[in-house]
């Protein structure tokens, strides 16, 4: 009987939870003596077993996703004509921006925005679902986050506060008066929307390209430009944060799971860090020699410290500062919203921003939203240079001669 994905996915589960386990008994292995040499041999082959088993069934899960995939994909259903229209329309308006047609120009120039400043030409809802999908090769740090989309350039939100519960008070008497609770704490979060733009420069030869190799060298540059910009607004309100531990050393880093953020938001929390950080994090070792950071069961290719996945981003997209690498913990999407206006323009000039001495054309994009920190206590903004690994409190036996 051919074994289902669910199937699978469970095998794959129980076979990481053995390897964990075996770990484990190899552990208490170390200071048990009455373990023999054979012990030890049985004990690492049956790991390396297990861990083969493991990731054969890995293998199995993938290939039948993959498969599953596959048999279930359907034909690409071709654009539309409405929708070609729509593509075909926003390229030759493109082109005819950059190209000074005065009928496009006074078309795009007319838009204003809410603050009264022309918008250009808008880039359609198609179009940005393509950017979006680009972005995420960019370690664009907007999954993290709480995202909310908005239709309006301001606003505020309610949220309520994480606060200490109070027991309710000992009625002695009878007609003793009831007290008033202590009742959630709400806060109103206010966002504005900010524009952000940029500007490169585009020469003839793109102009004379396919409308599909146009839609691509867009779609790619102004993703990431939006990731940049975007990351920059995100780590800004993750480093306000009052909570910003210096760690130095193994018990350090375990301080910050056990007491960097309330309770309740740390079952879903995680670690993030930059790809130097992780670097550094993969050699710190405990009193027994085991590393800090250990294979998640579930997901191979992710770390864990006590049972909290560290994400990691790039070095480009989240860089260290000052020489230390980031080491964020908590829930983002409890820290932080990002109110995304959806409201990406396009504008171009021959004469200004240089263009004109050089003769080249500029294209300026235009991107709007607003970063705001909505629970500062769901975060720590960890930093270090190095870290030390813990230091036993025991002292070693002597060798045996």
């Amino acid at each position: 009987m051919t074994a289902t994905i669910n199937d699978l996915n469970e095998q794959w589960v129980a076979k990481g939870q053995e390897v964990s386990d075996l770990q484990n008994q190899a552990q208490l292995m170390v200071n048990d003596d009455d373990v023999s040499t054979e012990d030890i041999t049985n004990i690492q082959s049956k790991i390396i077993n297990a861990i083969a088993k493991r990731d054969l069934a890995h293998e199995n899960l993938v290939s039948a996703q993959a498969e599953n995939v596959l048999a279930a994909k359907e034909p690409v259903r071709p654009l539309t004509e409405p929708e070609n229209n729509l593509k075909d329309k926003f390229v030759n308006e493109f082109i005819g921006m950059v190209k000074g047609d005065p009928q496009i120009v006074n078309q795009v120039s007319s838009s204003l925005d809410e603050s009264g400043n022309g918008i250009g030409l808008t880039i359609p809802a198609d179009i940005q679902t393509a950017i979006n999908t680009l972005k995420r090769q960019y370690d664009s740090l907007e999954q993290y986050v709480n995202v909310e989309s908005v239709s309006t350039p301001s606003g505020s939100r309610v949220y309520e506060k994480w606060s200490d519960v109070t027991p309710l008070k000992n009625l002695d008497a009878e007609d003793e008066t009831i007290g008033d609770n202590d009742d959630p704490t709400l806060m109103t979060i206010k966002y504005l929307i900010k524009r952000y733009g940029g500007i490169t420069t585009v020469t003839n030869t793109l102009l004379k390209d396919t409308a599909e190799n146009i839609l691509a060298w867009l779609s790619g540059w102004i993703a990431k430009k939006v990731v940049v910009t975007r990351n920059n607004a995100i780590i800004s309100v993750m480093s306000a944060v009052p909570k910003k531990p210096t760690i130095a050393k193994f018990d350090d880093v375990k301080d910050i799971v056990s007491t960097g953020v309330d309770p309740a938001v740390a079952t879903t929390s995680f670690f993030l860090t930059n790809v130097s950080g992780l670097a550094a994090l993969n050699k710190v070792k405990d009193a027994m020699g085991n590393y800090l950071l250990q294979p998640d069961p579930t997901q191979s290719d992710v770390k864990v410290i006590d049972g909290k996945a560290v994400r990691v981003v790039a070095d480009r997209w989240l860089p260290d500062t000052a020489g230390a690498h980031p080491l964020y913990f908590g829930d983002l999407k409890q820290a932080a919203t990002l109110f995304d206006r959806e409201q990406m323009s396009l504008l171009s000039t021959n004469i200004g921003a240089g263009a004109f001495e050089k003769d080249l054309t500029k294209i300026r994009v235009i991107d709007r939203f607003d970063v705001t920190a909505t629970d500062t206590e769901a975060f720590v903004a960890g930093s270090f240079k190095a870290i030390a690994d813990q230091t036993a409190n025991f002292v070693a036996a002597p060798a045996q001669p």
